[in-house]
């Protein structure tokens, strides 16, 4: 989806998915200390307004007018200051490294995923720590919801070696229940937490 859809998208509703972080994020940044942050592709903003208010000093980059207007008034809602970058993920490039990369489903090709992983792992800073979280290639026929097409999914193997220089402590296919009309359900997502030296 390119920014005009994804603008179309974001404008449908209030806010497309819930204004909670994602599951996985808070498991694994609840252990870290505080510092810098970046959130690519931010959407709504729901995972860095929730870093802001964990004491994070966030930057959340999105290509969305629309979707960083929703993240703005989340941030206002919740009293927390994030630096909001309207910028595309496959050409921006920050001016410093961060102690938290946070890519949180992401959809790109996967010549463009591999290379802004790629790109992003470069701007861990040392001690720092990555954390990707997107849905799984299995969840397309073994899970539920997410996108239909297996090429704008990932896969673990492929997320470790796309980030290069950094060292994986978790690197798994996580399941996360999905509450549908229907009952639970379960969504398949990679999950990769990586981290630079000291």
């Amino acid at each position: 989806m390119d920014r005009t859809a994804w603008d179309e998208r974001y404008a449908s509703k209030d806010y497309l998915w819930t204004v909670e972080p994602n599951r996985f994020v808070q498991q694994h940044v609840a252990q870290l200390t505080p510092g810098t942050a970046i959130d690519l592709a931010t959407g709504e903003g729901r995972n860095a307004v929730w870093l802001a208010g964990q004491g994070w000093q966030v930057t959340a980059v999105d290509f969305s007018p629309v979707g960083l207007d929703k993240a703005r008034r989340l941030a206002a809602d919740h009293d927390v200051d994030v630096e909001w970058v309207e910028a595309d993920v496959t050409a921006y490039q920050p001016s410093a490294t961060f102690d938290l990369v946070l890519v949180a489903y992401l959809q790109l090709s996967t010549p463009q995923r591999v290379e802004v992983l790629r790109r992003a792992a470069g701007w861990v800073a040392r001690g720092g720590t990555m954390l990707v979280v997107a849905h799984d290639r299995s969840n397309v026929t073994e899970g539920h919801g997410g996108p239909p097409s297996p090429e704008v999914c990932y896969d673990v193997d492929e997320t470790v070696a796309a980030l290069e220089g950094l060292i994986p402590s978790v690197a798994e296919v996580a399941r996360r229940p999905v509450q549908t009309d229907e009952g639970e359900r379960v969504a398949l997502d990679t999950v990769v937490v990586a981290t630079r030296r000291s």
